[in-house]
């Protein structure tokens, strides 16, 4: 009998790599709860129309990649729904936002989400058919100050401080321009994109039969999407086409400028990158994406988003400007796995995985019963600790213990007789004798 698999472009996360998922996930928690922003948790299952009015029916997104069926009637006067996995979360933040009447409080709303998307893509590196997603949205009646470039600015300020905070460099000219930087720009109101995509495929035109597969078919259905692709055989067609900042209106152009401004007073860093546009239907004005070249490969954007004033007209709910993000978790993981690894390798360290306070080793089974006690009064004062596995070979307890522990809390019937631990400590190489009511502080200051 054949073994069943994870299906594929899914994955087991496993201890202890689950570690590093946890610290950023609560490392964003706490970066977040700082910028006053609250946790939603939307259903992972929407009605496909959501997504289809909101994300764009010719994106690739809607038109390839989403995970869609008809959810059966159950009844003979019922109408089959189709229903979808969702592939993104913004549109389903703002369907909240509508659905609970968020706006009547007149309240400007600061909303985070960590979970699972879903695109039936090529699974490569950083990229999965399950994935996850850590984002965040800030929308409101345009009273709450919902279109205010403070607010774009104070965004994008958030998450150079939640990169910071997880030890990402900023890229700079000391680290060789390693770490992360922040690429913005401006696709205008809802009437200047309307005239740059029209601008756009016009040009294409004449170029589009010497342009990739891919490229020919969103020349036809989403300019935009264009301005994004990699292909390398594409890009001096694409460097010639038009920008964006030539079909701006002035309050465009002012409503960037003051983002900049901000950003500058801020200290954030960043480059004003022209063919940034992002091809959802949903975005307006200031679009943003952060790439890191470090455990990406070539594909080293790491999060990205932008704003959407008129999403929630889309969507059939009153004016709500707004602006939201959303970082791929997934390659967030990767590149700090990358940069520890870099930073164990020169420090000669063979692990980088944080390491237990103690492991508790009994050495007969008569001191099972006050290993276990000793263990729950540690852990109960916050130290992490294991007890041995039972083979009460002293050998292999060290051995175990110097693999997954800073220190090995010895237990045989003199200690246990006694209440007082032989502890050794890997690092030092000392060993000495503990009162079992010292032995937290011993282990804590270590």
């Amino acid at each position: 009998m054949s073994t069943i698999k994870a299906v594929r472009g899914t994955r087991d996360l496993l201890p202890p790599e689950t570690a590093l998922w946890n610290r950023v996930e609560q490392t964003a928690r706490d970066v977040f709860r700082r910028y006053n922003f609250g946790e939603i948790r939307t259903p992972v299952l929407e009605a496909t129309e959501l997504f289809a009015r909101g994300v764009g029916e010719e994106t690739d997104i809607v038109s390839k990649e989403m995970y869609t069926w008809e959810d059966r009637a159950r009844a003979a006067s019922e109408k089959a729904q189709s229903l979808t996995l969702r592939p993104e979360n913004t549109a389903g933040v703002v369907r909240a936002y509508i659905e609970h009447k968020l706006g009547d409080t007149g309240q400007l709303q600061k909303l985070y989400y960590i979970g699972p998307q879903f695109r039936r893509e090529r699974p490569q590196k950083g990229r999965y058919r399950q994935f996850f997603q850590i984002g965040a949205e800030v929308i409101g009646p345009s009273s709450s100050g919902s279109e205010s470039p403070l607010r774009d600015a104070e965004v994008l300020e958030m998450l150079a401080a939640l990169l910071d905070a997880l030890e990402i460099p900023r890229a700079s000219e000391a680290n060789d321009w390693k770490g992360w930087k922040l690429q913005l720009n401006s696709v205008g109101s809802s009437t200047d994109r309307p005239r740059y995509v029209a601008a756009l495929r016009e040009a294409l035109l004449p170029v589009r039969d010497r342009m990739c597969p891919d490229n020919q078919r969103r020349a036809e259905t989403n300019p935009l999407r264009v301005l994004d692709s990699k292909d390398e055989a594409d890009q001096e067609i694409i460097d010639a086409l038009p920008k964006i900042a030539d079909y701006l209106d002035d309050a465009s152009k002012d409503h960037f400028a003051q983002v900049l401004a901000a950003l500058d007073a801020c200290g954030v860093p960043y480059m004003v990158n022209p063919r940034l546009v992002r091809g959802l239907d949903y975005y307006t004005r200031t679009t943003f994406e952060f790439t890191v070249d470090v455990g990406l490969g070539t594909q080293n954007a790491l999060l990205g988003g932008g704003r959407y004033d008129g999403l929630s007209e889309m969507l059939g709910g009153p004016r709500a400007p707004g602006i939201g993000f959303a970082i791929g978790e997934d390659r967030l993981v990767l590149t700090l796995q990358a940069l520890e690894e870099a930073a164990a390798a020169s420090a000669g360290e063979v692990s980088i995985m944080p390491k237990l306070d103690a492991y508790l080793a009994p050495l007969s089974p008569a001191q099972n019963a006050a290993a276990l006690s000793l263990a729950r009064d540690l852990r109960s004062s916050g130290l992490s600790v294991e007890v041995g596995d039972g083979s009460f070979r002293l050998k292999k307890s060290f051995e175990t213990a110097d693999r997954v522990a800073r220190s090995i809390v010895i237990l045989g019937e003199d200690e246990v007789a006694q209440s007082v631990a032989t502890v050794k400590t890997f690092a030092s190489n000392e060993q000495r004798k503990v009162p079992f009511a010292d032995l937290r502080m011993a282990l804590a200051t270590e």
